[in-house]
This record gives structure tokens, C-alpha cells and sequence, in this order.
């Protein structure tokens, strides 16, 4: 749509009446004539600011879809850099978690090596115990000698057998308690790994659910700079729309003395319920034709005065022309 011209528009109107014929305009325009050649610029006026409103209107719309779209790209990249937090914040804990693992393997593999080393100590002391209980047997055969002249004297055992079927009750007994004892010791153990377990479920825990508070306060103090923010903000555009109602309570004010003032001049009641913009067209109107009233009446005064000094300067040339006959 094309834009209208003012400056052009104003400079053809003074070009046509600087050319223009003062004596022709005064003949053939009367004040009818005047009012209808202002109310057809008047209109003309209106169209073009009604053309540059649309203008104005359809721009806006545009920027209005352009902030729309910009609003929603923010968006989506908001959801990108939540969704990038989030992953960073898995990888930590999975991080955490190898590391933590890693941890685990390196100290079962310390147990178990100090184990194997325990077992081959156990295995050394065994074979310096046989090497030495059969220097025991070695040393101790006079004592079966002994044993068989124990159940020859006595009456419980009858033979070496029931001595040694005893002996091995007793060991069976004592085997099923050293039995019973590492069942016992087993289900400790598989107890405390059972703790263990619980334990480090419980630090992944406390780690997963401190890593989301240290992220909701983050959220949190962003959402508190932002709201500050806006706030001020807001407080700013309060007091910038409070300077400007004052300042157009002002500007209303005065162009409603003016709109009296000049229905007072002219001896007519002003109109009540007329809009701000109505009153500053009839204003413009009305300073308009002053300023074309005052330009036309000067241009009157200039004419007098020059018709006054052109009367006064013809009797001066006649009287000359007489002292010059004279002399003659």
C-alpha cells in the first residue's frame, strides 16, 4: 500500500497558491466555495491517514506472527536445554555408578587374593601339622599299646574297636557342631552382604534425589531472577502508563479550552460529547482557515497601501510637467 506524502501533498498546495491569481480567486471563490475546497482536503487527509493506519495495522499483525514464532522457538529450545540437563545428570550418575562398581570388583578381588594367600598359608600350616602328626604317630605308637591294655583291664570296652567307634561319635558330634557353626557364619555373612547391598542402594539414593534438589533449586532461583525481573518491569510500565494518562488527561484538558475557546469566539454553545479526535480536527480546521484569513487580509492591506502610494505619486509627476511648460 502506497504511503502518503505529506510534505509533497503540502508543497503542491502553496506552489498552486503562490501562482495563483489573487484577483481571480477573490472574483470566482466565495466563502461556500473556500469551505468545500478545505473539506475536500480535509477528506483527503482522512483517507491518507486512514491508508497509513492499515498500514500501520498490517505491520503489526506481522509482528505479532514474528513474536509468536520466536515465542515458540524459545520454547523448544528450552525444551532442548532441559532435556540436555537431564542427560548430563544420567550420565553422572552412571558415571557414579561404574566408578562405584569398579570400586566393588577391585576390593572383592583384594578379598579374594588375600583368600588364596590365607588358603596357602592354611595349606602350609596343614602339611607342617601331617609332617608333624606323623611325627606324633611316630612318637605316640606306645599308646595303642596302652589303649589295648586299658579294655583288657576294663569292662566298658570290650575290644579297641568300641574305644575308637566312641571316638568317632564324639568327632561326628563335633563335626555337625563345627557344621552347624559355619551355616551359622554363612548366614551372617550373607547378612552383612545383604546390609551391604541395602547400604549402597540407599547412597545411590540420597545421590539421585540430592542431584533433583540441587536441580529444583536451580529452577527455583532462575524462577525467582525472573520474576524479579518481570516485576520491575511491570512496576516500570505502572509508572511509565501512570506519567502518560497524566500527560493525556493534560493534553485532553487543554484541547478541550482550545474547542471552547473557539466556539465562544465564533458565539456558538459548544458541542458536548464530542471525541478528542473530532475536537482536534474541527481545531486544525478552524486554525487552518485563520491562518488563510490573516494571509488574504494582509494581502488586502499590501494592495491598499500600494493603490494609496501610486494615487499619492501622480500629482507630484503633473505638477513637475507644469514648471517645465512654464519655463518655456
Amino acid at each position: 500500500m502506497a504511503t502518503f506524502n505529506f510534505e509533497e501533498y503540502f508543497q503542491t498546495k502553496f506552489t498552486e497558491r503562490l501562482f495563483q491569481d489573487p484577483d481571480a480567486t477573490e472574483n470566482h471563490m466565495t466563502a461556500a466555495t473556500r469551505l468545500l475546497e478545505k473539506k475536500r482536503e480535509m477528506f483527503d487527509l482522512e483517507q491518507a491517514l486512514l491508508a497509513q493506519k492499515e498500514e500501520f495495522q498490517m505491520k503489526m499483525a506481522s509482528l505479532n506472527v514474528r513474536r509468536e514464532e520466536l515465542d515458540k522457538k524459545e520454547l523448544t529450545l528450552r525444551g532442548s536445554l532441559v532435556k540436555f540437563d537431564q542427560f548430563l545428570i544420567e550420565n553422572d550418575i552412571k558415571k557414579q555408578r561404574a566408578e562405584k562398581k569398579a570400586n566393588q570388583e577391585r576390593h572383592a578381588k583384594e578379598v579374594k587374593v588375600a583368600e588364596v594367600l590365607e588358603k596357602i598359608g592354611d595349606k602350609e600350616k596343614l602339611s607342617a601339622s601331617v609332617k608333624k602328626q606323623n611325627k606324633v604317630i611316630v612318637r605316640e605308637k606306645v599308646y595303642r599299646g596302652y589303649m589295648e591294655r586299658v579294655v583288657e583291664n576294663t569292662s566298658e570296652f570290650n575290644e579297641l574297636r568300641d574305644v575308637l567307634r566312641k571316638h568317632d561319635t564324639l568327632s561326628s558330634n563335633l563335626n555337625d557342631l563345627i557344621e552347624k557353626g559355619q551355616v551359622s557364619s554363612d548366614a551372617l555373612d550373607h547378612c552383612k552382604q545383604e546390609y551391604y547391598n541395602l547400604l549402597m542402594k540407599n547412597d545411590e539414593t540420597t545421590m539421585r534425589y540430592t542431584n533433583i534438589i540441587a536441580d529444583l533449586t536451580w529452577r527455583k532461583e532462575n524462577a525467582v531472577s525472573n520474576a524479579q525481573k518481570w516485576e520491575s518491569l511491570w512496576n516500570h510500565i505502572q509508572n511509565t502508563a501512570a506519567r502518560n494518562v497524566l500527560l493525556l488527561g493534560r493534553v485532553k484538558m487543554a484541547t478541550e479550552n482550545v474547542y471552547v475557546q473557539i466556539y465562544r469566539q465564533r458565539g456558538i454553545p459548544a458541542k458536548e460529547g464530542e471525541d478528542i479526535d473530532e475536537q482536534l480536527i474541527k481545531i486544525k480546521t478552524y486554525i487552518t482557515d485563520l491562518s488563510d484569513i490573516i494571509n488574504e487580509s494582509e494581502k488586502q492591506d499590501d494592495k491598499k497601501k500600494e493603490s494609496t502610494v501610486a494615487r499619492l505619486a501622480k500629482p507630484t509627476k503633473q505638477v513637475g510637467g507644469a514648471k517645465k511648460t512654464r519655463g518655456v
